[in-house]
């Protein structure tokens, strides 16, 4: 029979993360992180697979992550780095067949995420990255036969925000910041 995966995830709550932050003389490199997600969800096996998963999240959610920091003298790299997802599923497979049947829907009112850093005094580099995203699906598999039914609906704003003030840096620096309502990938390796 393989494998049988049912997945249902709902959130109708409040997902928050607050970073704050002073970070001052590190003789090595700074690394901050925040995250926030409402339903999250990979699978990964190595025999036939279905998959039926349903993400919801209602009008009730609020998923966010905020970080503020201020550093200061720093010998090496600073790295910041702000991740919002309202639902995320990831399928890897390596079968004959598999199946993935996935639908996802973000009602929550603001996936949001903030980065406000003010950066001075470094010797290296200092890359600034925030990503949120509504509605992520990925599977991959090199099943010969990989049908894929995957059904997307986003009803939220969708945000992300980067204020950074850097000054005397000794590297490179890099701002990023991307809001994406629905992103998919379906990869279908060569059975040949």
């Amino acid at each position: 029979m393989g494998s049988q995966v049912s997945n249902i995830q709902e959130n109708n709550a409040v997902n928050w993360s607050n970073l704050n932050g002073k970070v001052d003389t590190v003789q090595g490199d700074v690394v901050v992180q925040g995250a926030a997600g409402g339903n999250m969800m990979d699978i990964t096996t190595m025999s036939n697979t279905f998959v039926s998963s349903d993400q919801y999240v209602g009008f009730n959610g609020s998923i966010g992550s905020n970080i503020n920091v201020g550093i200061n003298n720093v010998g090496g790299s600073v790295g910041i780095g702000n991740q919002v997802v309202c639902n995320s599923l990831g399928v890897s497979t390596e079968p004959v067949w598999t199946a993935t049947q996935s639908a996802q829907t973000c009602n929550a009112s603001d996936p949001s995420g903030e980065i406000h850093a003010n950066v001075s005094n470094v010797y290296g580099d200092a890359i600034f990255q925030s990503s949120v995203m509504s509605n992520k699906f990925e599977v991959d598999s090199n099943a010969p036969n990989m049908p894929v039914f995957n059904s997307q609906l986003n009803n939220s704003a969708v945000s992300s925000t980067v204020n950074a003030k850097v000054f005397n840096l000794g590297g490179s620096t890099m701002l990023s910041s991307s809001a994406i309502g629905n992103t998919g990938q379906v990869i279908h390796y060569s059975t040949d």
